[in-house]
Protein backbone atom coordinates (compact mmCIF):
# COMPACT_ATOMS: atom_id res chain seq x y z
CA UNK A 1 0.00 0.00 0.00
CA UNK A 2 0.80 3.32 -0.71
CA UNK A 3 1.65 5.78 2.79
CA UNK A 4 0.52 8.80 1.41
CA UNK A 5 -2.11 10.13 -0.65
CA UNK A 6 -1.98 10.23 -4.56
CA UNK A 7 -1.45 13.81 -5.97
CA UNK A 8 -4.33 15.08 -8.05
CA UNK A 9 -2.52 14.38 -11.48
CA UNK A 10 -1.52 10.72 -10.35
CA UNK A 11 -5.59 10.43 -9.22
CA UNK A 12 -6.35 11.09 -13.07
CA UNK A 13 -3.62 9.51 -14.37
CA UNK A 14 -4.97 6.20 -11.99
CA UNK A 15 -8.05 6.33 -13.70
CA UNK A 16 -7.18 6.90 -17.27
CA UNK A 17 -5.07 3.77 -17.01
CA UNK A 18 -7.66 1.79 -14.77
CA UNK A 19 -10.34 2.90 -18.01
CA UNK A 20 -7.84 2.24 -20.82
CA UNK A 21 -7.50 -1.31 -18.93
CA UNK A 22 -11.05 -1.86 -19.10
CA UNK A 23 -11.14 -0.70 -22.72
CA UNK A 24 -9.10 -3.71 -23.45
CA UNK A 25 -10.59 -6.48 -21.42
CA UNK A 26 -14.24 -5.37 -22.91
CA UNK A 27 -12.30 -5.34 -26.31
CA UNK A 28 -10.91 -8.83 -25.65
CA UNK A 29 -14.19 -9.72 -24.42
CA UNK A 30 -15.96 -8.88 -27.40
CA UNK A 31 -13.05 -10.76 -29.59
CA UNK A 32 -13.24 -13.59 -27.75
CA UNK A 33 -17.13 -14.13 -28.38
CA UNK A 34 -16.64 -13.86 -32.07
CA UNK A 35 -13.48 -16.78 -31.61
CA UNK A 36 -15.80 -18.91 -29.80
CA UNK A 37 -18.35 -18.75 -31.79
CA UNK A 38 -16.31 -18.96 -35.24
CA UNK A 39 -13.49 -21.11 -34.43
CA UNK A 40 -14.74 -23.39 -31.75
CA UNK A 41 -18.41 -23.48 -32.99
CA UNK A 42 -20.08 -21.91 -30.36
CA UNK A 43 -17.95 -24.23 -27.03
CA UNK A 44 -16.93 -22.54 -24.04
CA UNK A 45 -13.49 -22.06 -24.33
CA UNK A 46 -11.79 -22.91 -20.74
CA UNK A 47 -9.01 -21.65 -21.27
CA UNK A 48 -10.12 -17.85 -21.87
CA UNK A 49 -7.74 -16.35 -19.50
CA UNK A 50 -4.88 -17.31 -21.38
CA UNK A 51 -6.78 -15.73 -24.58
CA UNK A 52 -7.91 -12.78 -22.86
CA UNK A 53 -4.07 -12.18 -21.75
CA UNK A 54 -2.62 -12.93 -25.51
CA UNK A 55 -4.83 -10.31 -26.70
CA UNK A 56 -4.03 -7.91 -23.82
CA UNK A 57 -0.38 -8.40 -24.10
CA UNK A 58 -0.27 -8.34 -28.06
CA UNK A 59 -2.77 -4.80 -28.24
CA UNK A 60 -0.67 -3.27 -25.89
CA UNK A 61 -1.29 -3.68 -21.99
CA UNK A 62 2.24 -3.32 -20.97
CA UNK A 63 2.48 0.54 -22.27
CA UNK A 64 -0.88 0.95 -20.58
CA UNK A 65 0.30 -0.60 -17.05
CA UNK A 66 3.94 0.60 -17.63
CA UNK A 67 6.24 -2.29 -17.62
CA UNK A 68 5.97 -5.61 -19.10
CA UNK A 69 3.45 -8.15 -18.38
CA UNK A 70 3.63 -11.78 -19.65
CA UNK A 71 0.72 -13.85 -20.94
CA UNK A 72 1.28 -16.35 -18.35
CA UNK A 73 1.09 -13.74 -15.20
CA UNK A 74 -1.80 -12.42 -16.74
CA UNK A 75 -3.74 -15.40 -17.47
CA UNK A 76 -3.27 -16.18 -13.91
CA UNK A 77 -4.37 -13.28 -12.78
CA UNK A 78 -7.12 -12.98 -15.04
CA UNK A 79 -8.01 -16.75 -13.73
CA UNK A 80 -7.78 -15.72 -10.07
CA UNK A 81 -9.61 -12.36 -10.29
CA UNK A 82 -12.82 -13.83 -11.86
CA UNK A 83 -12.80 -16.88 -9.13
CA UNK A 84 -12.30 -14.15 -6.66
CA UNK A 85 -14.49 -12.02 -8.31
CA UNK A 86 -17.55 -15.25 -8.47
CA UNK A 87 -16.68 -16.92 -4.89
CA UNK A 88 -18.11 -12.56 -3.63
CA UNK A 89 -21.02 -13.07 -2.11
CA UNK A 90 -22.03 -9.49 -2.82
CA UNK A 91 -21.15 -9.14 -6.31
CA UNK A 92 -19.88 -5.70 -7.27
CA UNK A 93 -22.04 -3.47 -8.90
CA UNK A 94 -19.48 -2.91 -11.40
CA UNK A 95 -18.80 -5.66 -14.44
CA UNK A 96 -15.86 -8.34 -14.04
CA UNK A 97 -14.00 -6.26 -16.86
CA UNK A 98 -14.42 -3.14 -14.85
CA UNK A 99 -13.12 -4.98 -11.49
CA UNK A 100 -10.23 -6.71 -13.49
CA UNK A 101 -9.01 -3.30 -14.73
CA UNK A 102 -8.91 -1.83 -11.48
CA UNK A 103 -6.89 -4.80 -9.71
CA UNK A 104 -4.64 -4.99 -12.50
CA UNK A 105 -3.74 -1.22 -12.55
CA UNK A 106 -3.68 -1.60 -8.79
CA UNK A 107 -1.76 -4.94 -8.57
CA UNK A 108 -0.04 -5.37 -11.49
Amino acid sequence: MRATPLAPEENVMAADRTQAINALLVQAEEAHGVYEATDLGGVYDQDWPRWYAEYAVEHGIDAVVGHAITTDELAAFLATSNAEFQRTERKPAEPWAGYTARRIAAEL
